[in-house]
């Protein structure tokens, strides 16, 4: 029997999909999207932590305020030396450590699970151990006496020129596994003709894999790139486990400035604009790598 209200049927029709986003979308909008919305506003504001005072508008000084802040530019030079440091390491030897363990051998799947392990470890647990390891008297400068290469040992994170590099190896040791399965999803994609195929023209061995893999993996190497970017630059745990920023705010990064500001210090705008300039260096590398990506598939 026809509706005598087809129009009705059709709006219900259409609704339907987003009746069922509608709880997700709820969810995100109080707990992502206002709390986003009111930090923007409380950036071009004067507030502290106290409740009883309102936010008073002030305008650019905050972001006046930013540009003279010589601890905002010491931990910008930090988190883009972050990048520079840990982001290649990521793109280039997970895929490695994948075209190794994608080779059919006996236990390869152990060494799976154990270049993996380090995903799953929690990383205040990681970050302890690391601190150990980098002590004085810890197992890194031990094994340097034991092997006379220094008798004093090396102070791994009390060192302004070192803290930042030893908090990069934890943050590049955590991560191996987590691009390495990426990859490996990547790799088990391409057909084992083509290397069958590169192998009769001569192509064998490492050289198959610059021939084949490499540029076939050109979407997830764009993907680890963009996802270990951003992960570099919000990168806090390590920092806060380890360093807490010293010695001399030579470990400090951008998120864990945003941080003290906000929560040691209690200067809620002036976070929040330190955020909103976190949040645009961060869309800006999701639009070059949109960008890349889109300039890569073109010319494939």
């Amino acid at each position: 029997m026809q509706s005598r209200f087809p129009h009705w049927a059709g709006l219900r029709q259409g609704a339907t999909p987003y009746l069922f986003l509608f709880p997700a979308l709820l969810i995100l909008g109080l707990t992502v999207f206002y709390p986003a919305l009111q930090a923007f506003f409380l950036s071009f504001t004067e507030y502290e932590y106290d409740i009883t005072q309102p936010p008073q508008w002030i305008g650019l000084d905050n972001f006046q305020r930013l540009l003279a802040d010589q601890v905002f530019w010491k931990t910008l030079g930090n988190t883009v030396l972050y990048l520079i440091g840990v982001v290649p390491v990521l793109v280039v030897l997970p895929l490695g450590l994948a075209i190794l363990v994608n080779q059919a051998l006996p236990g390869v799947r152990w060494f799976r699970a154990a270049y993996y392990t380090p995903v799953v470890i929690s990383m205040v647990v990681a970050g302890i151990a690391w601190r150990w390891l980098y002590a004085e008297t810890g197992l890194l400068n031990q094994l340097l006496r034991w092997l006379h290469l220094s008798s004093d040992g090396i102070p791994w994170l009390t060192s302004p020129s070192l803290s930042l590099y030893s908090v990069m190896v934890v943050t590049i040791w955590k991560g191996l596994g987590y691009y390495m399965v990426i990859y490996l999803a990547g790799l088990q994609a391409i057909p084992a003709d083509l290397y069958e195929a590169a192998a009769i023209d001569g192509s064998d061995g490492w050289q198959k894999h610059l021939d084949i893999t490499v540029p076939l993996m050109s979407p997830y190497l764009f993907l680890v790139a963009v996802i270990s970017s951003i992960s570099a630059t919000k990168v806090f745990e390590e920092v806060y486990i380890m360093t807490q920023g010293g010695p001399l705010n030579s470990s400090k990064t951008i998120v864990y400035y945003v941080y003290e500001l906000a929560f040691q210090e209690l200067e809620i705008s002036y976070a929040c604009s330190i955020g909103l300039v976190l949040f645009l260096l961060i869309l800006s590398l999701s639009m070059l790598r949109l960008a890349l990506n889109r300039q890569a598939t073109i010319l494939n």
